[in-house]
């Protein structure tokens, strides 16, 4: 870095010739919070000599790009994303989000971690070293994600694991700590985490849903910095108070974004610790709507100011991980990593540089990304002691009954959130059956790592489903075979063409297929390209319809049903779990 440095000084002086200069810019300074006109930024190598006029660095083989005075931004990060929920592996990822804007992000796979492990980790960033986005690594802190008791995981990953990963050039942060529990009782593993993260100068990421007041300071008092389970304007606002900083998110299923940034628009706390993430889209909808660039483009939309959005999505995520000499804004000595947009109040990303380098003109992809061929062993991770039979999906009770109170999960549109629901269903025979006219329907996980033969079953409110069945390995955290369904032999269907496809997501209707994505690898994730990929979710999008479901992006809603942090009821492998109680609870709830 010492010779970088001195090169930078003598492109700056004109003693060096610039290899990028971008002239006549509209620069947005997120350091000052200024828009300045007439600006042009000289780029030696990766990084940035000179902001300011910059003739004097120009030579003859210097590449000028003229903006024509339009705006220059730094890159978008986002602050918190899972590659993995995306569908597409890294490369994909990055030939869907550079070309609008997203430059550098902040990953936890703790979803590849939950099957793989360390090595599902290793794979994530041996993959992210072959594209030009930037990929910072925040170690999963909660794998598994809850206590062994309420679910099976395919892999663990404890203090001395993240002692050593914390030692890898990659890695910024331990990811979120979701398991606010255990950090509240003084948990032996969770705070070894933690103190391993602190010992190595890093942050802590934190998942902190609902809390605040005593329990929130105890929460941040572990040392965690920030969190990204903001759902409402007091959420943001004593986060904020206490330190922390607010990630906002709008993603393609959790759309936090209009109520939480009340808490800059209203509340009029300092927008500088605030943080805006995706937390995470689908392919479908960074194709359609945009990454980064959509979730600013929302927050001025909400009456943000367009140069404090885009602090939110730059400096501001830099700072908080500790890496704002390199990423966040355009001043010397940062990396070449900049926007030149069309309009700044509608986010329309003309031209992105990455390290120098043109990589993408109006919204398309001018380098090409070299995809990495993933082992065999990371694609053959579904372990089930036998395929499911439509029995295994029954709850059964008193045969002389005809109905029965049962507890039940209520899923909530564009939320994380569930409801602990009691409502009264029929019997038939001995099985307590699913109704179309409450919207209740079955449910069950099952185990898909250690092949034990766990499968646990209930019901869930809030889909619409008329007829059929879904299922989905991709069930957070732990990513057990999830099926969701109106009876049970489409339940069984559906899961066992899962078994056999190695992962994916699946709609059928009367022992036929609707619509597959298959996810081989860890099944969670396509080895096609992110279009193939697009078209297939759409394909599964109409299936869902067709069964009656009008969610917004049900999947993501789906697969939170088996997340055993958040409230307020879910369910996993071994069967209902009262998350507000923190115990298992049976179905029948009288």
């Amino acid at each position: 870095m010492e010779e970088v440095n001195r090169l930078l000084v003598f492109t700056a002086l004109g003693k060096e010739k610039a290899d990028l200069v971008v002239k006549n810019a509209t620069l947005v300074n997120v350091y000052s919070g200024e828009i300045l006109e007439g600006i042009d930024v000289a780029v030696k190598g990766d990084r940035i000599a000179l902001v300011g006029k910059a003739d004097h660095t120009i030579g003859d083989k210097t590449k000028v790009i003229d903006a024509e005075g339009r705006y220059l931004c730094p890159g978008f990060l986002d602050g918190h994303v899972h590659i993995e929920s995306s569908m597409v592996t890294v490369a994909e990822f990055a030939r869907g989000v550079l070309p609008r804007g997203t430059t550098g992000v902040f990953i936890d796979p703790h979803e590849i971690a939950n099957v793989l492990g360390v090595y599902g980790i290793k794979l994530m960033i041996e993959e992210a070293k072959r594209v030009p986005l930037k990929v910072f690594v925040c170690v999963p802190s909660c794998v598994p994600a809850s206590f062994p008791e309420f679910e099976t995981a395919g892999a663990e990953i404890g203090p001395k694991d993240v002692e050593e990963m914390m030692k890898w050039e990659e890695v910024v942060a331990l990811g979120e700590m979701m398991n606010y529990p255990g950090v509240l009782a003084g948990d032996e593993k969770v705070f070894g985490e933690i103190n391993a993260t602190l010992r190595a100068g890093k942050v802590v990421e934190g998942h902190s849903d609902g809390i605040l007041d005593e329990q929130l300071a105890a929460y941040a008092a572990a040392g965690i910095t920030s969190c990204h389970e903001s759902t409402r304007k007091i959420d943001g606002i004593q986060r904020v108070r206490l330190g922390m900083y607010a990630m906002i998110r709008e993603g393609s299923a959790w759309r936090d974004l209009a109520e939480v940034i009340k808490c800059y628009t209203e509340g009029k706390i300092d927008s500088r610790r605030l943080i805006l993430v995706t937390d995470d889209r689908h392919p479908e909808d960074i194709v359609r709507e945009g990454h980064m660039d959509f979730v600013v483009r929302r927050a001025i939309e909400e009456g943000v100011d367009p140069v404090r959005a885009i602090q939110m999505a730059t400096l501001n995520t830099a700072e908080h991980f500790g890496v704002e000499r390199d990423v966040g804004g355009i001043a010397p000595g940062r990396f070449a990593d900049m926007l030149i947009l069309d309009s700044l109040t509608k986010v329309k990303v003309n031209t992105v540089i990455a390290d120098g380098e043109v990589v993408a003109r109006d919204g398309k992809l001018v380098v090409k990304i070299e995809k990495m061929e993933y082992p065999e062993d990371a694609k053959k991770t579904i372990r089930v002691k036998r395929v499911p039979e439509p029995e295994d999906f029954l709850v059964r009770t008193s045969p002389d009954r005809e109905k029965v109170k049962v507890h039940v999960i209520g899923v909530v549109e564009g939320k994380v959130v569930t409801k602990h629901l009691i409502e009264e269903l029929p019997v038939v025979n001995g099985v307590v059956m699913p109704s179309v006219e409450k919207d209740v329907a079955r449910v069950a996980v099952i185990e898909r790592h250690r092949a034990t033969g766990n499968i646990g079953v209930g019901f869930v409110k809030g889909f619409g489903f008329k007829e059929g069945a879904v299922a989905s390995t991709v069930a957070h955290d732990s990513h057990n075979l999830l099926v969701v369904g109106m009876n049970e032999k489409d339940m069984a269907f559906a899961a066992r063409k899962l078994i056999e496809a190695g992962g994916g997501m699946i709609a059928v209707r009367n022992q036929e297929v609707l619509g597959l994505v298959e996810l081989p690898i860890a099944g969670l994730m396509s080895d096609k390209s992110l279009e193939e990929v697009c078209e297939e979710v759409e394909g599964l999008e109409r299936a869902w319809r067709a069964l009656g479901c009008e969610l917004i992006s049900p999947f993501m809603t789906m697969s939170l049903l088996a997340l055993s942090v958040l409230p307020e009821l879910r369910i996993t492998d071994k069967g209902l779990i009262d998350t507000v109680k923190f115990r298992r609870i049976n179905v029948i709830a009288e």
